[in-house]
């Protein structure tokens, strides 16, 4: 799904934000931290750059590093 995302709506839309967000999930959950960091990285990006600093999407993002 994230690359009919990134295909359909860009590389910079929020809903490709939650779909690396979801992987990098999935991926910690898996244990492969290692390849759950860059996605979390670039998800936070697109959020702070589409929605700004203050958006609770930020936060979330940012409470998930913490995990």
């Amino acid at each position: 799904s994230l690359r009919i995302y990134e295909k359909a709506l860009g590389v910079d839309h929020p809903n490709v934000a939650t779909a690396l967000n979801n992987l990098a999930t999935l991926l910690r959950a898996q244990g492969k931290y290692d390849e759950a960091i860059p996605l979390l990285e670039q998800s936070l990006r697109i959020y702070e750059s589409v929605l700004g600093l203050d958006h609770p999407a930020v936060a979330t993002s940012l409470n998930k590093f913490a995990e």
